[in-house]
Formats: C-alpha cells, sequence, structure tokens
C-alpha cells in the first residue's frame, strides 16, 4: 500500500498535518516533520508526540485519522517537480512497549507515540 515513491518524500523534510476530529468536534490539525515518521515492517506509520494533547483527546473518542504531507524534491506524476501524499487511518498512542523504546532512542523528547494503521496512501500530486 505504501509505494517508493512516499518513501522518497520522507527522504526529504516538508511539513506533515496530522488531522483528527473527536466526537462532537470538528477538525483539529497538528504539524511534525516528514523526519520524524518511522514506516514499520507492516507499514504503520509512528511519529514520536510531545505535545498533542487535543489530538490523543480526539483520537480516544474517534480513532480515524488523516495525515498530508509532501516534497517539492521528489518528481511527482508526468514528471512535475514536487508530490505529496494523503493518508487515511486508524490511529492510538503508544506509551511503552518495545516501539515506544525504540521510539524514544530516536526521539529523546517524547512522551507517547502516535501510531497509525494505514488505510489508504493516495498519490495526490
Amino acid at each position: 500500500m505504501i509505494t517508493e515513491k512516499f518513501y522518497d518524500v520522507l527522504k526529504n523534510e516538508g511539513v506533515v498535518s496530522i488531522i483528527s476530529w473527536g466526537a462532537t468536534e470538528g477538525p483539529h490539525v497538528v504539524n511534525t516533520w516528514n523526519s520524524y515518521l518511522v514506516v514499520t515492517d507492516d507499514e504503520r506509520i509512528l511519529i514520536p508526540a510531545y505535545a498533542m494533547n487535543k489530538t490523543e483527546k480526539n483520537v480516544n473518542q474517534n480513532n480515524k485519522i488523516k495525515i498530508a504531507l509532501g516534497s517539492r524534491e521528489v518528481l511527482g506524476y508526468k514528471d512535475y517537480q514536487g508530490t505529496g501524499f494523503v493518508i487515511n487511518g486508524t490511529a492510538k498512542y503508544l506509551n511503552s512497549g518495545s516501539e515506544f523504546d525504540m521510539m524514544k532512542e530516536k526521539f529523546s523528547f517524547l512522551t507517547r507515540v502516535l501510531e497509525i494503521t494505514v488505510i489508504s496512501a493516495k498519490q495526490m500530486l
């Protein structure tokens, strides 16, 4: 489901927007960086979380999540400069375990890990 083009985007810095929404509230957006995303062998996406308190509250009410990311440095469709992706998935927060420990070694600032199970990954450009 996750393509090589997606991995190429992750090799270049860019902003990642994470969109969550609670049971009764509208969308909430927080941002991180491409270089902070870690893709597991089974294609889950792990993101270090420091604050993201509203996102966590929303995920606890509604685990659906979207992320959008891109890079101008990666060729998109028809060799146009730049490409991006929208990921739809489900989310939960990890605060212990082997994946939490691995992420803590890479990103000492995290207090939790946002884990996204990818449902769809669509290239947009």
